[in-house]
């Protein structure tokens, strides 16, 4: 008898929803809709086992059980003249972190070394600035072949806005991949920034894709954005074929323009993570900043969506100790990989 599993569709109920359907659905080859997506955001929290179940059907066929993980270096704090509103290094925020300007080459060498020794994947160089200046670039350029040379690392950096010829030497220098966030919807980004728009990110990322390398684009959620704006975030970034995608959850910072924002509950950040597998099947996706806030006791859960996680601290917050990571990931009977494809 011929197979007809391409023929499965997900159909809507009042009162459980056939989430495993829906993942048969995308792992056929038919994308997730708008409408799916908003039900996966909007679901009973009753539901979020069988949900976390169905989303884990299509990280395992694409990832298996492997972790990746990532190391940040905060390579230069504040002095960043944004105003985006979520930052502790924008021009606006109060919040107290160490300011300096890019860190030498020795530092950022010593950084690749943990990042090596903690079995990280991927060393992330990120500054806070508009764009890099041409001394920040070039002390990238330099830096970049010595870590690849000496710790077999793959390179993420994350600059700020980036012009083709400025995208083509980070990509001639030997860097993998850009980050660059979107952060939120198009139609949400006024609220959240006034110094530059969304469409300059968008122009950032073009140039990461014309210069040859992969683009890392993810966002933040609990912003006081709607499930729409989370929902256009992640299409956008499937229209994009986004590499990697880092979902970051709001850690409302003392000092920040949103510093009283606290809306997320773990149940949310889990149906947010499995909406974003459904939506990107086969892109890596990171639980980055805030995991440890908002996820909180059901972590865990969370990498039955995501393949990748941050291991150490982020850029001007503390991340859960590395140990713990470790065991979190044994415990759930995964292994972290160091696979450079």
């Amino acid at each position: 008898m011929a197979s007809t599993t391409h023929e499965t569709h997900f159909t809507p109920t009042t009162t459980s929803s056939d989430w495993h359907a829906l993942a048969q659905q995308v792992l056929s080859g038919t994308p997730l809709d708008q409408q799916q997506a908003m039900q996966i955001l909007t679901s009973p929290d009753d539901e979020i086992l069988d949900l976390m179940s169905a989303a884990f059907r299509i990280r395992k066929q694409y990832f298996g059980k492997t972790v990746q993980l990532y190391f940040l270096m905060n390579a230069k704090s504040g002095l960043c003249p944004e105003d985006c509103s979520y930052c502790s290094q924008s021009k606006d925020s109060a919040a107290e972190i160490p300011k300096y300007n890019i860190l030498s080459q020795d530092k950022l060498l010593d950084g690749a070394k943990i990042a090596a020794e903690r079995n990280a994947k991927t060393y992330c160089i990120v500054i806070s600035a508009r764009a890099p200046s041409e001394r920040e670039l070039a002390a990238v350029e330099t830096i970049v072949p010595h870590i690849k040379e000496q710790y077999d690392l793959k390179i993420c950096a994350c600059l700020g806005l980036l012009s083709d010829d400025q995208a083509q030497r980070l990509s001639d220098a030997g860097v993998d991949r850009v980050n660059h966030n979107l952060n939120t919807s198009e139609a949400n980004y006024k609220n959240i920034c006034t110094t530059h728009s969304y469409q300059d990110r968008m122009d950032t990322l073009h140039a990461v894709r014309r210069a040859g390398m992969e683009i890392c684009s993810g966002g933040i959620i609990g912003m006081g954005e709607q499930n729409q704006d989370v929902i256009d975030m992640a299409f956008a970034l499937r229209d994009l074929e986004a590499d990697s995608i880092p979902l970051n959850f709001l850690n409302a910072i003392e000092g920040t323009q949103l510093q009283t924002i606290n809306t997320l509950t773990p149940q949310y950040c889990l149906k947010a993570l499995a909406m974003y597998r459904f939506a990107n099947p086969t892109t890596e996706l990171r639980i980055a900043g805030g995991r440890e806030l908002h996820l909180s006791s059901l972590q865990p859960l969370g990498l039955y969506a995501a393949n990748s996680i941050f291991v150490g601290d982020y850029l001007t917050t503390a991340g859960q100790a590395p140990d713990a990571d470790y065991q979190m990931i044994k415990d759930l009977g995964f292994e972290v990989t160091r696979n450079i494809e």
